[in-house]
């Protein structure tokens, strides 16, 4: 399994963008594409069209919620070798999708989480959503990889209490 992040630009640099957590500590799993709407990336694009790609979205959009009651062989996501997330804000997030029709027609899941966000750092968040980093734990728990997931817990607490 790999992870894409569709990252906006304005994300790049912000010390809030929890995406870069998973940028520096799983590398060998998570790659950045920077989103550009006119010329989208060759690589991502190939993927969604020999069907390897899903999206994960929040469930407005999503087709079939994944990862319900944790069950990765149940899952749709294991018969994707890679998983898209859009690394923004919500709103950037929105206009990125509808700016994208090579998005619109990837399959899409979504996250049946129990527990709210964690994340402090900004303002105006989705009820129910979750930032980046949050939605690649839990993509790696639902993999069996937990070890790595513990770790970025760590890593996204260190950057969470910086709100305080």
């Amino acid at each position: 399994m790999n992870i894409i992040l569709l990252t906006h630009e304005h994300e790049l640099n912000k010390k809030t963008n929890t995406g870069s957590i998973a940028v520096k500590h799983a590398a060998n799993i998570v790659e950045r594409i920077v989103w550009q709407r006119t010329t989208p990336s060759e690589k991502l694009v190939k993927l969604i069209d020999d069907g390897q790609a899903l999206l994960l979205y929040p469930a407005q959009i999503a087709e079939k919620p994944c990862l319900e009651d944790q069950k990765t062989d149940e899952c749709r996501i294991k018969n994707f070798e890679y998983v898209v997330i859009i690394d923004s804000t919500w709103q950037q997030s929105r206009k990125i999708y509808n700016k994208s029709a090579y998005l619109q027609k990837m399959p899409k899941a979504t996250l049946n989480t129990r527990q709210p966000s964690r994340y402090q750092l900004r303002r105006n968040q989705t009820q129910g959503g979750l930032c980046t980093i949050e939605c690649i734990i839990e993509v790696l728990n639902a993999h069996g990889n937990s070890k790595l997931a513990s770790h970025l817990v760590i890593e996204f607490d260190k950057l969470n209490s910086s709100a305080g």
